[in-house]
């Protein structure tokens, strides 16, 4: 029988995600699966039966699933191991929002009980790879799954910035920086930026500004296949010295951005792959869709009472049951909100 092996990233920093994971640790360990665990995080936890790893792709290399116990932030910072190995993650949410997370705390045993049963789908989530030029030449490549963001490296003045879409010059901008996202970071620094809300499984890139000085500098949404790039003119202050900006992706990579510095953007050569539970209540094939409407309403505490909805398509928001199972005749019951979420967490939770 082939041997199982799954790799646990924990916010300790919560006493919680310590408490959760060795939980979960204790029940994989129990049924047979080889538990990983990081090395910083090794003493904190105390699991004496799991193999520690360095903070390295090979921690996650043939691993079934990297278990993720934290926040966004947390499952940010596993998609680094996770990604080049081609594990999926699988989060358990320990933050305020949480959209990359797949469940909560509350239903722990369930969660473990799927994925232990292998059933859950592998949901690709799209990135972007990026490339900052000096000169001419490239002097650092990186990659995010949320966003790529310019912002000014001065607090006290603009930055400036001139964008550009498939080779072609789109506008010139004062302002605080730009947003380059990928629908998964539509929730996230884009969001709150005002750029729209993009479904996962819709393909395109974003460019939002960040309180650009200019009439025209609205959220845009360009092709998957395109190129967006930005060159960084400078912000001058009031004795005339130029500074540059910073690059940050997801809020963990940062690299310096000289003026004249230029940053390219697009598509990902390789996905990070997520997790998503599937089971005998669930429909044939995973609504992407369907389930990120789900995960909108609860999150945002969104008002949706008075909805009836379509005949067999009827779930009552809050109540947990799934996409296609019965519920009551219209009248019999009332859509409860859910109450006010709190604003998505940044990568900070890492």
């Amino acid at each position: 029988m082939t041997s199982r092996t799954m790799l646990l990233v924990v916010h300790t920093g919560r006493a919680a995600g310590v408490r959760i994971a060795r939980i979960v640790a204790d029940r994989l360990t129990a049924t047979g699966v080889t538990v990983r665990v990081l090395k910083p995080e090794a003493s904190d936890l105390g699991l004496e039966s799991a193999i520690e790893m360095p903070v390295s792709a090979a921690a996650a290399d043939n691993a079934e699933v990297v278990l993720v116990i934290g926040g966004d932030g947390t499952l940010l910072r596993a998609a680094e191991l996770a990604r080049p190995a081609g594990a999926p993650l699988f989060g358990v949410n320990l933050g305020h929002v949480g959209f990359l997370a797949e469940t909560e705390p509350d239903v722990l045993s369930d969660a473990v009980d799927h994925v232990l049963a292998g059933r859950y789908e592998i949901e690709p989530r799209m990135t972007i790879d990026v490339t900052i030029r000096q000169n001419g030449g490239v002097v650092a490549s990186t990659w995010a799954l949320n966003e790529a963001t310019i912002e000014k490296s001065a607090r006290e003045r603009m930055v400036d910035l001139v964008t550009e879409v498939d080779g072609r010059p789109l506008s010139r901008w004062g302002c605080d920086g730009i947003v380059f996202a990928t629908p998964t970071g539509s929730t996230a620094y884009a969001f709150s930026a005002g750029g729209p809300v993009v479904w996962p499984d819709v393909e395109a890139l974003l460019l939002v500004p960040i309180s650009a000085h200019a009439l025209f500098a609205g959220p845009m949404v360009v092709s998957p296949e395109s190129v967006l790039a930005a060159e960084v003119i400078g912000a001058t202050g009031g004795q005339g010295e130029v500074s540059g900006a910073v690059l940050w992706c997801d809020g963990r990579r940062a690299v310096d951005l000289p003026p004249g510095a230029r940053v390219e953007v697009r598509r990902g050569a390789r996905p990070v792959l997520l997790a998503r539970l599937c089971g005998p209540a669930a429909d044939a094939g995973t609504n992407t869709g369907a389930s990120f409407t789900d995960r909108l309403v609860a999150k945002f505490g969104l008002p949706v009472a008075g909805w009836r909805g379509g005949a067999g398509f009827r779930a009552i928001v809050g109540s947990g049951e799934q996409p296609g199972q019965q519920s009551d005749p219209p009248g019999q019951q009332e859509l409860a909100a859910p109450t006010q979420a709190q604003h998505e967490e940044q990568a900070g939770d890492a």
